[in-house]
């Protein structure tokens, strides 16, 4: 009595986007961060993994912590840091950053 009915008016008479070309800039996005970002830093993984699995006894290297040190221990998951004379520390593998050159530690 009060109410009035409502209808849904039919769609005009136009041209409807296909499903595809809505969805094209979704992927086109998604192709973009892959290549911005997920493609680099899956490198740099695979780069720091490689430096990890290259570890060797002698080897100066760069911690997380920003310390350096000199590896005396190799064990699975750890390695042995001498810092100074008769200072060693115990640190996991993932934990060094860099490998610095021979001779850049005194």
């Amino acid at each position: 009595m009060f109410i009035s009915n409502a209808y849904a008016q039919a769609a005009a008479g136009g041209d409807t986007p296909s499903t595809l070309m809505s969805l094209l800039p979704l992927v086109l996005m998604f192709v973009v961060l892959y290549f911005v970002m997920i493609r680099p830093q899956m490198k740099r993984q695979k780069e720091h993994k490689a430096m990890i699995d290259a570890l060797a006894k002698g080897d100066e290297v760069v911690t997380a912590g920003g310390l350096l040190g000199k590896v005396s221990k190799l064990g699975e998951s750890t390695i042995g840091i001498e810092l100074a004379d008769g200072v060693e520390v115990q640190l996991q593998r993932t934990a060094v950053v860099q490998v610095l050159p021979k001779g850049t530690l005194k």
